[in-house]
């Protein structure tokens, strides 16, 4: 495929076009089959990668800019995903085989050929997942980071290595690192192509095959990915790909695994992580959550504005690190809001493949009526709309406005369950000595900074913010090391750190346990 050159950052491209068939009002929903092309992409050659029979059920996965058809999938059955895993572990046999740096030649492949389909890619991500360009890019740059960094380190993190033995001279120690095997990933839909990827590549890179089921709303980007990695050389067999519910493939996934890889909701992740155990199989989780962000007195107003807005609304929201609360010190409140405020105002959003738009759609109606949910059970019970607060489908379906909502109590849904959408809850609070109040009522582990000595190091590496941490510990997970915590691994990228600015505290999710916990488990996140 001939890589298409990317138009100019202000240049605004009809979502039919790059769909490849023209349906006419893109505000219309219409019974139309899917398209023979997506992005410039055939479909059957993508679809034709998944695991499954020739006359197997099929889902359709929609754009959330039109609610349009993109693809039919076919739904892998049991006797597939037996298959899948006996020829990725017949493949991984061969591959534990080759050299770290053989395997490193072909992630540095990958990562060049993905780079010369970056148009290509960002219009698929945007189509299939709905979010800005701006955001599809930082999932495509985090894939290039991911890809370049553990194809330069893997082989020496891989190395064999000697110790002294206990009797000198006489005994010797060499620490030798074995793959697990295969590694099972289930991803979301969120974040299509990099949590697919980016947990691929180092498992693959320690000598791992990979059986890899996308989300039923977003599997055309993990397949794209899947065939840009064979491009590169990847063996036949040993990335293997599985389509259907999560309710249906993943314990399937489990009983096959020697490794589960996991990013979905809380519920589904203790019920998964339930069945590893049974199966005493290593797992590696990133769940949900309803984080804070703290604004202190001593805060610069404009720069603690510009990244609330991305920290609340990177990804329309659908992010589980996303600010979803926010503490502001009663001394800078009416400023903060004010500039906070201005530029939520200020946001622009469109259904175009394109640059220009600083927040996308909902992924599906699910998620657009949860987020509904939230905010009109806030305002029916007191809460008020600072801004946003409504439904755009002048724009598209599943839009909705950026919301800041004051006035939320405990009795409100919005409170301590996860919206994961564009709606963030402020408060005015006092800051009282020995941290804030309100911090400590919600059991908040935060990480102050000096502003006379700069920016504090979060402790082992656990800043959600820190793109390298959360790098490092993919990488880990699978052989690169042996750092087990799969907490806050994760980082929002390009969405900046809350935590380097003087008065600005990005805060941690608490550990299970307690009624915020409780009401996480009740949220209905969006991931199968």
């Amino acid at each position: 495929m001939t890589p298409r050159s990317e138009p100019a950052p202000d240049q605004v491209i009809p979502w039919a076009a790059i769909l490849g068939t023209v349906y006419g009002d893109a505000m219309t929903v219409t019974a139309h089959p899917a398209p023979s092309q997506v992005a410039g992409i055939d479909v059957a050659a993508l679809v034709a990668q998944v695991v499954a029979g020739p006359n197997a059920e099929t889902l359709t996965s929609t754009s959330p800019f039109t609610l349009e058809p993109l693809a039919d999938v076919p739904i892998s059955t049991d006797e597939d995903v037996a298959l899948a895993f006996e020829t990725a572990r017949r493949a991984q046999q061969r591959w534990a085989q080759w050299t770290p740096k053989e395997r490193a030649r072909v992630i540095l492949r990958f990562h060049d050929i993905m780079l010369e389909h970056r148009t290509t890619t960002l219009d698929l991500v945007q189509l299939e997942n709905g979010k800005a360009r701006i955001h599809a890019s930082e999932e495509f740059m985090d894939v290039l980071l991911t890809a370049r960094h553990y194809a330069q380190v893997a082989p020496g993190l891989l190395k064999s290595l000697r110790h002294r033995g206990v009797l000198p001279g006489l005994t010797k120690v060499q620490e030798i690192r074995h793959p697990k095997g295969v590694v099972g990933i289930v991803a979301p839909w969120n974040y299509p192509l990099t949590l697919a990827v980016s947990d691929a590549i180092p498992a693959l890179l320690a000598g791992n095959a990979v059986v890899l089921k996308p989300d039923s709303q977003t599997p055309l980007t993990a397949l794209w990915a899947v065939r840009l990695l064979r491009e590169a050389g990847l063996p036949e067999g040993l990335l293997q790909v599985v389509f259907g519910p999560g309710a249906r493939i993943g314990p399937r996934m489990v009983e096959q695994s020697d490794y589960l890889m996991f990013t979905g909701s809380t519920a589904v992740g203790r019920e998964l992580a339930e069945q590893c155990g049974r199966a005493l199989i290593d797992c590696s989780m990133e769940l949900g959550g309803k984080n804070a962000m703290l604004v202190l007195a001593d805060a610069d107003i404009d720069r603690a504005s510009e990244i609330a807005v991305r920290a609340c609304f990177s990804n329309s929201g659908q992010l589980c690190i996303s600010m979803e609360r926010m503490y502001i010190n009663e001394k800078v409140y009416d400023a903060f809001l004010e500039a906070f405020l201005n530029r939520i105002r200020n946001m622009r959003m469109h259904a175009d493949v394109a640059w220009g738009s600083d927040m996308g759609s909902l992924i599906s109606q699910k998620q657009f009526d949860t987020v509904t949910d939230h905010v009109e059970d806030a305002l029916a019970k007191g809460a008020t709309a600072l801004v946003g607060g409504k439904p755009r489908p002048d724009i598209g379906p599943l839009f909705f406005e950026p919301t800041v909502l004051e006035g939320v109590t405990k009795d409100m849904r919005a409170c301590i369950t996860e919206t994961f959408g564009p709606v963030v809850s402020v408060y005015k609070v006092q800051q009282r000595r020995g941290g804030d109040r309100a911090g400590q009522r919600h059991r908040i582990r935060s990480q102050c900074l000096d502003p006379h000595q700069g920016h504090r190091p979060w402790p082992q590496g656990r800043s959600p913010f820190a793109r390298g941490h959360g790098q490092r510990q993919r990488g880990l997970r699978f052989g690169l090391g042996d750092h087990r915590s799969a907490d806050g691994r994760y980082g929002s990228v390009g969405a900046g750190s809350p935590a380097r600015q003087p008065g600005v505290v990005e805060v941690h999710r608490v550990a299970d346990g307690g009624r915020a916990a409780a009401a996480r488990d009740r949220s209905a996140v969006g991931y199968e």
